[in-house]
């Protein structure tokens, strides 16, 4: 999810209701991005949630009313003071000036570069406005953040606000003092120890603040040399050789040795949409009119097209890892931060694994698995064939042709690098210019890991407009959720991970396999 950072000017009351410009049309933000008219239409009319510094965990209010205008995208929502704590503390924050920018968090759906750097986003998909502290755009504004009734929003501006809310005086710094009570609290007493720990000779320490007995023996030992305490030095051992020992305290090394994981490609080809159901149901049209040919005096016939429905079901993919308290402390967080990356890695290779062969009961609907995508027959089982791949790619429609991408594992790639046309040439086109992708019959090739090799039977090879064929629909971002209470006795914690995503074919038509076979 990407974010943009506008400026924002907040005038409030005790009611909380925000309204303002979230996006001014016309010139780019700090960092060269332009946002065209027309690119939030996916937005207007619905509500979106008013997040504090893009947290999902601080939801503060609701944006309910969403419109673009000349000015740029407005909005109108309200913080919900009456319910919300947070939101009365973001509330205070914006009366003192402590926080004056919105941010948008969207996805891309359509963008092309601008000469001397950045965007021009002409589609994407709103999913939060968020109140921040640190706004990056000089253009945006809010017109005011004052009245739960609601105005025309393009009208509604600080102006509105009545000569005896202009008046009323507003203590700012009370208003701050509360509102950075809950971060402020006990910084006095825990700078008060620091200090008294600083100030402290070496050697002194409370008995509360003892340190670790590997520690105290290593200081003994740089003290007294060979005459330090026989138990002293038996602390120190941690290990054995023919010398006897190694008079070192042990040391958790913060780099993790790790393997080499690949990953599916297919998210990166197919087209994405988020959801908040557990599933979507997509309207298809399943035929067409039937005209006929007619003379000057004979009637016309009716007929109309016939429709269907395509529903992508939501799977969830779910795990839990235990881990010893004693490693998550030694390793200073690098142990917590391995393991989610770990979870992660695992979840990316489940998913693109999924996508390319899953069965469509607990997993999501593969390609290879979909028996509504057309294939060509190689001609041979197991030798792989020049002319069916000009077969396979010119077996669909030019539309999708014109869009296609191969997609096929390194090992089929090796194989088809050594093939040749009847000249002797290499079917197989390098790429001598950068970011330009290298190509077969003139298309872009994608190495897929999950693919199958050529082997009788195997589908080792697609080819087509994968962005129309195949939709992935995410309802749920990678969750994590560390529990240190449930096996707390055993000094052990558990990290849970749960991923929700769904996937299908919507359109057969634009996508091709090879199959291994003769016929």
């Amino acid at each position: 999810m990407e974010r943009l950072f506008l400026d924002t000017k907040f005038i409030t009351d005790d009611t909380g209701a925000v309204s303002g410009i979230a996006w001014p049309f016309g010139y780019p933000d700090r960092v060269g991005d332009v946002v065209e008219k027309g690119a939030f239409k996916g937005a207007v009319g619905k509500t979106l949630p008013m997040l504090f510094a893009h947290d999902q965990r601080d939801t503060v209010g609701v944006w309910d009313a969403i419109a673009e205008t000349e000015k740029g995208l407005e909005v109108r929502g309200r913080l919900l003071v009456d319910d919300v704590a947070r939101a009365r503390e973001v509330r205070a924050l914006a009366k003192a000036g402590a926080v004056s920018g919105l941010s948008i968090g969207f996805m891309t759906k359509k963008a092309a570069p601008r000469k001397g750097g950045g965007r021009t986003i002409s589609d994407l998909d709103l999913l939060e406005i968020s109140i921040v502290a640190a706004p990056a755009h000089p253009g945006a504004r809010l017109t005011s953040v004052k009245d739960a009734e609601h105005s025309d929003m393009t009208e509604q501006t600080a102006a509105d606000t009545t000569p005896e809310e202009k008046a009323a005086p507003v203590d700012v710094a009370a208003l701050v003092t509360k509102a950075l009570e809950p971060v402020t609290k006990g910084i006095g007493e825990r700078m008060d120890k620091i200090e008294a720990k600083l100030n402290r000779p070496a050697g002194g320490e409370r008995k509360d603040d003892e340190p670790a007995p590997e520690l105290k023996a290593f200081r003994t030992y740089l003290r007294m040399g060979p005459n330090a305490p026989a138990d002293e030095v038996k602390t120190l051992v941690v290990s054995s050789d023919p010398q006897g020992g190694y008079l070192a305290p042990a040391e958790m090394s913060t780099e993790f040795i790790r393997d080499l994981v690949e990953f599916s490609p297919v998210r990166s080809l197919a087209s994405v949409r988020t959801t908040g159901s557990p599933s979507v149901q997509y309207p298809k049209r399943t035929g067409i009119t039937n005209a006929k040919w007619k003379g000057e005096l004979q009637a016309s016939e009716a007929s109309e097209p016939s429709f269907g429905q395509l529903e992508i079901v939501v799977k969830e993919v779910n795990t839990y890892v235990d881990i010893s308290n004693q490693l998550l402390a030694d390793s200073a967080g690098a142990a917590e931060a391995e393991v989610r990356l770990a979870l992660a890695e695992d979840f990316g290779q489940k998913e693109g694994l999924a996508f390319i062969e899953g069965d469509g009961v607990l997993q999501p609907m593969g390609l290879l698995t979909d028996t509504g995508i057309g294939y060509t027959a190689n001609g041979h089982a197991t030798n792989l064939s020049a002319d069916a791949l000009i077969t396979l790619m010119y077996a669909l429609p030019a539309a999708y042709r014109q869009r296609g991408t191969w997609l096929m594992n390194g090992s089929t790639l090796a194989t088809i690098r050594k093939l040749k046309d009847g000249q002797g040439n290499y079917l197989w086109q390098p790429s001598y210019a950068a970011d330009v992708p290298e190509t077969i019959l003139g298309r872009p090739v994608v190495e897929a890991v999950d693919m199958p090799d050529v082997a009788s039977g195997e589908h080792p090879i697609m080819f087509g407009d994968f962005a129309t064929g195949y939709r992935i629909v995410d309802r749920l971002a990678l969750s994590i959720l560390v529990n240190p209470y449930i096996r707390a006795t055993e000094g052990v914690t558990r990290i849970h991970a749960t991923r929700r995503v769904g996937a299908g074919v919507v359109q057969a038509a634009a996508l091709r396999k090879l199959k291994m076979a003769t016929s």
